[in-house]
């Protein structure tokens, strides 16, 4: 039997799928924002009608085929593997580390979960571990790239940690990237992933002298926020050492917040550090960056992520040897 994801056949390579995957929340994210440039289309009513539903139904349609196939693939290995977590509701029995996906399906298991539940998750974790953590990697390696003096820097931390080799670091050895986790924070503080974040008023809340009514949906800027010239002097120079130890005691917490901040910031804030700290330790030790394309040269668009109109970003990759 022929099953499909993202509307296409499951035997095609993961590359592919990977990539209809990310059209699909692409389309998706579009469709939002076109339905919130157009206020009457707020009203379900009228949205239920229009062409920009018709699309992001279809995406949505294709989206989940994807993540129930990959659910109900999980669910099977499973059950044949005879894997378990729990015993019953009371008792629980931890037999070895599980993803994440299988301790779900175990917590189905026992109604504490249902399929619809699962699904939201599995597209959570793979919208925001994927098209986030890729994003910030563009603009960092593209800031890199036309700032030699650092990317120097950043090399020879590299080197005073790896000598000449080209292995893979281990955490004891990413923990110790000290610069290149400011390069990191400093490129998120000029390109956060996702510039804009809501949140709903649960009580009724004053701020700088104005009354926010209970159930308000507040819109963060966190672009404009990382802006601020009284919280970061020369707000677009790329500065790395912004976030130095003896620099970020002087800032308030919520001054900068690429993954949000509080009870519902980015659960996997702290992976996708390690994994731009991975490939950039990587790439910077057998290539020297050369910019291609500039900041000056870069033009947003409106999105539920930080990217650009044209979505093309050139750099040029150099031998070291």
């Amino acid at each position: 039997m022929c099953e499909t994801a993202m509307g296409t056949p499951m035997h095609e390579s993961i590359e592919s799928v990977a990539s209809k995957y990310s059209k699909g929340i692409e389309v998706v994210g579009n469709a939002i924002i076109a339905r919130l440039c157009r206020a009457w289309l707020h009203f379900n009513c009228f949205f239920k009608l229009s062409n920009i539903a018709y699309i992001q139904n279809k995406a949505l349609k294709d989206l989940h085929t994807f993540t129930n196939k990959i659910i109900k693939e999980r669910r099977t290995f499973l059950q044949e593997k005879k894997i378990e977590t729990f015993e019953d509701k009371d008792n629980y029995v931890n037999k070895g580390k599980l993803a994440m996906l299988d301790l779900l399906l175990q917590k189905e298991k026992i109604g504490a979960i249902d399929n619809n539940g699962i699904r939201e998750e599995v597209d959570t974790f793979m919208f925001e571990g994927h098209d986030t953590t890729a994003q910030a990697l563009i603009f960092l390696i593209m800031t890199l790239a036309n700032e030699t003096k650092i990317q120097e820097k950043i090399y020879d931390e590299l080197r005073h940690i790896f000598g000449d080799s080209q292995r893979t670091p281990t955490t004891e050895e990413l923990n110790e990237m000290k610069y290149l986790e400011c390069c990191i924070k400093e490129s998120l503080r000029l390109y956060p992933s996702v510039p804009i974040i809501v949140r709903k008023v649960s009580e009724e809340t004053i701020i700088g002298g104005y009354t926010l009514p209970k159930n308000s949906h507040i819109h963060i800027f966190i672009y404009d926020l990382h802006r601020r010239e009284d919280i970061y002097p020369e707000p677009e120079r790329f500065i790395p050492e912004r976030f130095l130890p003896e620099a970020c005691f002087k800032r308030h917490p919520y001054a900068y917040i690429p993954f949000s901040a509080g009870p519902r910031n980015c659960i996997g804030q702290k992976f996708a550090m390690l994994e731009m700290k991975t490939l950039v330790s990587s790439l910077l030790r057998r290539f020297r960056l050369e910019a291609v394309t500039k900041p000056s040269d870069i033009k947003f668009k409106t999105d539920l992520l930080l990217r650009t109109i044209n979505e093309s970003i050139y750099v040029r990759f150099l031998n070291r040897y």
